[in-house]
């Protein structure tokens, strides 16, 4: 106990903070985590924004447009079309023959198949502009007025759709397999109608339509 009057004894000394000691894998694990974080930042950016050309922009070129004589369903029809159309949109857009579907828009469906002079085609992978003077036939040049085709009534017999938009592209796929001569067995028909998507699965129904009406056709 310190005695009255007594100096008073110094303080005790105060050591100074050590300064913080980085951990050399702390630093690492911070420097992934900055790196990491800006790879996905620019991964998440559009292409356009990475690929950007500061240069001067350029004038996107005026559609082209083009007159182009077409004999659709016997009826003869002068158009006058983009040239970037397909025939599938001509079709449907122009002629506003819509049983003709849009599918895929790619060639893989077969749900925009018509006739071009005889032969059957994927509509939407075909350019109107080199169809100048063809004969087209779609679904809706198919029957004789009220009177359905063969292969329309085989179709309604087997019940061979369920939704309905391939139906249009499986019929008109069917007849030009039994106008090639492929249709002489279910097995035959199977491979020449590969190309025809039917996703409600409707396959059994549609190959024995087409055989029935390939019989039918041999009969008469």
């Amino acid at each position: 106990m310190r005695q009255p009057g007594s100096p008073q004894p110094p303080d005790p000394p105060r050591h100074p903070v050590s300064p913080a000691v980085s951990d050399p894998q702390d630093d690492s694990r911070r420097t992934f985590l900055v790196a990491g974080s800006a790879t996905v930042g620019a991964s998440l950016l559009p292409i356009a924004t990475l690929t950007a050309d500061t240069g001067p922009r350029q004038e996107e070129a005026e559609p082209v447009s083009t007159e182009i004589r077409l004999t659709v369903n016997g009826r003869e029809r002068q158009l006058a079309i983009d040239t970037r159309q397909s025939l599938l949109d001509v079709l449907r857009e122009n002629l506003l023959l819509t049983g003709t579907k849009k599918g895929c828009n790619q060639g893989a469906c077969g749900a925009c198949t018509v006739h071009a002079n005889g032969r059957r085609i994927v509509s939407c992978l075909a350019a109107a502009a080199l169809y100048d003077g063809a004969s087209i036939t779609t679904i809706e040049g198919l029957s004789n007025g009220d009177e359905l085709h063969p292969l329309q009534a085989a179709f309604i017999d087997h019940e061979g759709f369920q939704c309905g938009y391939c139906t249009a592209g499986q019929i008109m796929s069917g007849t030009a397999c039994i106008q090639e001569g492929h249709a002489g067995s279910a097995r035959e028909v199977k491979y020449w109608m590969s190309g025809n998507i039917c996703r409600c699965g409707a396959y059994p129904g549609i190959t024995a339509a087409i055989v029935e009406a390939a019989a039918q056709e041999r009969q008469s």
